[in-house]
């Protein structure tokens, strides 16, 4: 329904994942029937949990240890890894410094070069220990690095910037990246990102795109939508979105996963999403709360250390347990944090949806009061959904 923001201008109604619902249908099953599986760049997956390529997030260890749970990391070929043949002495300058210092010294650190000899090397030392090797770049960085991930052997190359379109335009001293024929060029499937609207989605999906990363500005870290003002709400982005992939596959044939990224945090948060559309989920600071992220309990923007306008931060997350606890279980805590798959299996049982399809077409409410009615002890006492 379209509103009226003013005489001139007309604007319809947003909504985030905090303002929704799902509503149980006329059947329940048991978890244990309840399939999750999913497929990006024709690979399967029994999670359909993606860790994001962020430097506090994913490394080396990272993205075997993803692999082995039945999940995915994606490292970031522009951060820490591929500047420093030992990155360990950098993460922890990061995790030491002051908030006062944060940003000057990440600016500093990160105008060490990207060594083209590191992307592969991380590359193979994912694919020896049997780990999915999937990276990212910018379409900047794609197009300086891809010919060096394709012959690394990468599985998949995530091109993701704060906004990708097929219609960029550039000063006349600059080529940009055209997807397109990246897309066609490239021997491994590439995912695009980021957008938010059905018709960017559309033409990253006809530009070639193997899946879509939906969501801007609302990561845990990201000052993006403060800095820019520029986002939409990940219910209504992920719906949008999700629409254009199913019009896509009617027209085409050919099925495009959409992953809703950034700005969840717990169980339901994911759950939510799917529920809006979503094939999969990218997340951050969930990640980097485990014993074994690289972050060492600290989690930050991929923009960061942007030279001329940081639009990121570093906050605090801690450590609360294993990657394996976060991500399977068992959980040790009541918030919705751990065993995001046991939370995922659990919802849709209790909504009745046999696989993430029928996830996808559960019956969704606007419910503003979703996470404080009756919820007052819990939020006096910072307990549970109050913390």
């Amino acid at each position: 329904m379209n509103i009226q923001l003013g005489r001139g201008k007309t604007v319809r109604r947003a909504y985030g994942i905090d303002e929704i619902a799902l509503v149980p249908g006329p059947r329940t099953l048991d978890p244990q029937l309840a399939d999750t599986r999913w497929q990006i760049g024709g690979i399967e997956r029994e999670i359909p949990i993606i860790a994001s390529a962020m430097d506090g997030v994913v490394d080396v260890q990272m993205a075997v240890r993803l692999t082995e749970l039945g999940a995915l990391g994606v490292l970031n070929l522009e951060g820490v890894q591929t500047r420093y043949e030992d990155p360990n002495p950098i993460l922890d300058k990061i995790a030491s410094v002051g908030k006062e210092e944060f940003v000057s010294l990440m600016q500093g650190l990160y105008a060490e070069p990207i060594k083209p000899e590191l992307i592969q090397k991380r590359i193979q030392e994912i694919k020896a220990q049997g780990g999915i090797a999937a990276v990212s770049a910018t379409p900047a960085g794609a197009a300086r690095f891809g010919q060096v991930v394709a012959e690394a052997g990468a599985d998949l190359f995530f091109v993701q910037a704060t906004v990708v379109s097929t219609a960029h335009l550039s000063p006349e001293s600059i080529t940009p990246l055209d997807l397109p024929q990246f897309c066609s060029e490239m021997p491994i499937p590439v995912i695009l990102g980021n957008c938010v609207t059905y018709e960017v989605t559309l033409n990253l999906m006809k530009a070639g795109a193997a899946g879509v990363l939906v969501g801007i500005g609302p990561g845990a870290a990201c000052t993006s939508r403060g800095v820019l003002g520029i986002g939409i709400p990940q219910a209504t982005a992920v719906a949008d979105c999700a629409a254009a992939r199913d019009d896509f596959y009617r027209e085409t044939g050919r099925y495009v996963p959409v992953i809703a990224d950034g700005g969840l945090v717990t169980g339901g948060d994911i759950c939510k999403c799917i529920a809006c559309g979503a094939d999969g989920v990218m997340i951050g600071s969930p990640f980097a709360r485990a014993a074994e992220a690289p972050g060492r309990g600290y989690h930050w923007g991929m923009a960061t250390p942007s030279p001329v306008l940081p639009r990121g931060t570093r906050i605090k997350v801690g450590t609360t347990g294993t990657l394996e606890q976060i991500l399977r279980g068992p959980a040790q805590l009541d918030d919705g944090t751990h065993n995001f798959l046991g939370a995922l299996q659990t919802s849709m049982g209790t909504l009745g949806a046999k696989d993430l399809k029928e996830m996808q077409q559960v019956e969704v409410v606007i419910a503003p009061s979703l996470l404080t009615e009756g919820k007052v002890y819990q939020k006096a006492q910072q307990l549970g959904m109050g913390k």
